[in-house]
């Protein structure tokens, strides 16, 4: 699915935060734990929206 907008337990921003990650993680080949920090993401909860996120949009819409 599409990465949420907030946090779903403290409503932090993160949305914006998940293609920095993303980019950062697989292609340049980064430190996920590293790269949450230098982002500003410290709170368990928020790491878990991020790190648990599994991109599903291609699946769920195959047509163009």
């Amino acid at each position: 699915m599409i990465i949420p907008v907030r946090c779903f337990t403290c409503g932090k921003v993160i949305g914006s935060l998940y293609e920095e990650f993303k980019r950062r993680t697989d292609v340049e080949g980064e430190d996920p734990g590293k790269v949450l920090d230098e982002l500003g993401v410290n709170r368990y909860c928020c790491r878990r929206m991020i790190v648990s996120h599994v991109e599903l949009i291609d699946e769920i819409m195959p047509f163009s």
